[in-house]
C-alpha cells in the first residue's frame, strides 16, 4: 500500500507549463504634419543648343583635332578634310583672273585707242561698238574668274571643319581615313551648349489632365508660371543641387504615345550634365496637417494597407487609406486618428489581437531610421 501510495503522489506533482510573455514591442503616436511628396517622371537631358556638324564638301577625313567631350570655342578646328585638288583648282582660277584681267586690259586699250578716230570721222563707229562688245565680255569673262576664284577658295576654306558654337563634343562615329560628304546621315559630331540643359519628361493623358486641375492659374500660361521648382534625381539617386523651372509644355496629346512633353529648364554652371544624361524630374506635392504614421509600420494583406494600433495592450489590426508615400511615411486619409499608437516594431510576425508590451520611440527617430539603398 505504501509503494501504490507513493507512486500517486509521484504523478500529482508534474510542472505546469510556462506561460508565453507578451513581446515588448516600439510604438510611436500617429501625428500631424506639413510634408512634401514628389511624383516622379522619367526624363531625358540635352543641351540648351545642339549642333550637327557636317562636311560642306567631299573629302577624306585626314586629321581630327578635337576628342570626345571636350570643350571647344566657336570656329575652333575640329577636322580637317583632304584638300590638296581643292587647292589645285583654287590655284588655277587665281590663275584664270590674271589671264581675264589681262584681256579686260587690252580689250580697253582697243577701246581708248578707237573713240577718238569715230569721233574725228576717221573710222565707223562700228569698230568702236565691236571693240566695247569685248569690252564688256571680257569685263563677264573677269567676274566669272573671280567668282569660281571664291567657291574654289571657299571649298579650300571648308576642308577645315569648324565648331559652329561653342560647347561639349558629342560622339566621333568617323574617323580619320572616311570618306564624308554634305549628304551623309550620320553627322561628323554634335556639340553641345551645356551652360544650360532641358530635361525632357512626358505625362499620359490621365496624369495631365490631374497636373492641368491641381495647377493654379486659369490659361496654360498662367499655370506654368504659378508653378513650383522641380528636382532632377540624377542616374545614382543623388539630387542634382540646381533647381529646374518648367518652361513649356506641348498642350498636344502624341497620337503615337498618347503623353504630353514638358521641358524643364536647368542652370548648369559646373557643366556636371552632358547632352543625353538621364534623370528623373520630380514634381513637389505639398501636404498641409495631414496624418503620417512610419512606413515601416504598414504592411499588405489581401491588396490593403494595415497597421497595428494598441488597445489596452493589445495589437489590433486595421485597413488605412493611404493618400500617399513621403520619406518613409504613409500619409492616411482613414483608418488611423492623431495621437492613436501604433505598432513600428515585429509588424511582421504579429498576429491580431495578439498582447504586447508597448514601448514609446520618437516618431522621428524611427522614420529617418530607414536609409534609401540605391
Amino acid at each position: 500500500m505504501v509503494i501504490v501510495g507513493t507512486s500517486i503522489v509521484g504523478c500529482s506533482k508534474k510542472d505546469a507549463a510556462p506561460q508565453a510573455q507578451a513581446p515588448m514591442l516600439d510604438v510611436v503616436s500617429a501625428t500631424t504634419k506639413d510634408v512634401v511628396g514628389y511624383t516622379a517622371f522619367p526624363a531625358t537631358i540635352q543641351g540648351k543648343i545642339n549642333n550637327d556638324v557636317r562636311a560642306k564638301i567631299q573629302g577624306y577625313i585626314q586629321e581630327v583635332y578635337v576628342h570626345e567631350g571636350q570643350v571647344v570655342s566657336k570656329g575652333q578646328p575640329l577636322f580637317r578634310l583632304e584638300a590638296n585638288n581643292l587647292a589645285e583648282t583654287a590655284s588655277a582660277a587665281k590663275s584664270g583672273i590674271s589671264v581675264a584681267q589681262a584681256n579686260v586690259n587690252v580689250a580697253q586699250v582697243e577701246v581708248d585707242k578707237l573713240v577718238p578716230l569715230v569721233q574725228k570721222g576717221i573710222i565707223s563707229s562700228v569698230q568702236l561698238e565691236t571693240a566695247k562688245a569685248n569690252l564688256a565680255s571680257s569685263k563677264s569673262m573677269l567676274a566669272q574668274a573671280r567668282a569660281n576664284y571664291g567657291t574654289a577658295s571657299a571649298n579650300v576654306d571648308y576642308s577645315v571643319v569648324r565648331a559652329p558654337i561653342s560647347g561639349v563634343v558629342g560622339q566621333l562615329p568617323l574617323k580619320k581615313g572616311s570618306l564624308v560628304g554634305p549628304a551623309d546621315p550620320t553627322a561628323l559630331t554634335t556639340i553641345a551648349d551645356v551652360s544650360s540643359v532641358y530635361a525632357y519628361f512626358s505625362m499620359n493623358e490621365k496624369e495631365y489632365f490631374q497636373f492641368l486641375n491641381a495647377s493654379p492659374g486659369t490659361t496654360m500660361n498662367e499655370k506654368i508660371k504659378n508653378l513650383p521648382q522641380v528636382e532632377l534625381q540624377l542616374a545614382d539617386g543623388s539630387i542634382y543641387t540646381e533647381k529646374g523651372k518648367i518652361e513649356t509644355v506641348s498642350g498636344q496629346i502624341d497620337a503615337a504615345t498618347g503623353t504630353v512633353q514638358f521641358r524643364v529648364a536647368f542652370s548648369n554652371p559646373n557643366k556636371l550634365l552632358s547632352n543625353g544624361n538621364s534623370g528623373t524630374i520630380r514634381l513637389p506635392k505639398k501636404y498641409t496637417n495631414v496624418l503620417v504614421v512610419p512606413e515601416v509600420a504598414s504592411y499588405e494583406q489581401q491588396g490593403k494597407i494595415n497597421v497595428y494600433k494598441v488597445v489596452n495592450d493589445t495589437a489590433i489590426s486595421v485597413v488605412v487609406d493611404v493618400v500617399d508615400r513621403v520619406d518613409n511615411m504613409i500619409i492616411v486619409k482613414e483608418g488611423v486618428k492623431e495621437g492613436e499608437t501604433i505598432i513600428v516594431s515585429g509588424v511582421g510576425s504579429l498576429r491580431n489581437k495578439t498582447a504586447i508590451k508597448p514601448k514609446q520611440v520618437n516618431f522621428d527617430t524611427i522614420v529617418n531610421a530607414i536609409k534609401p539603398v540605391f
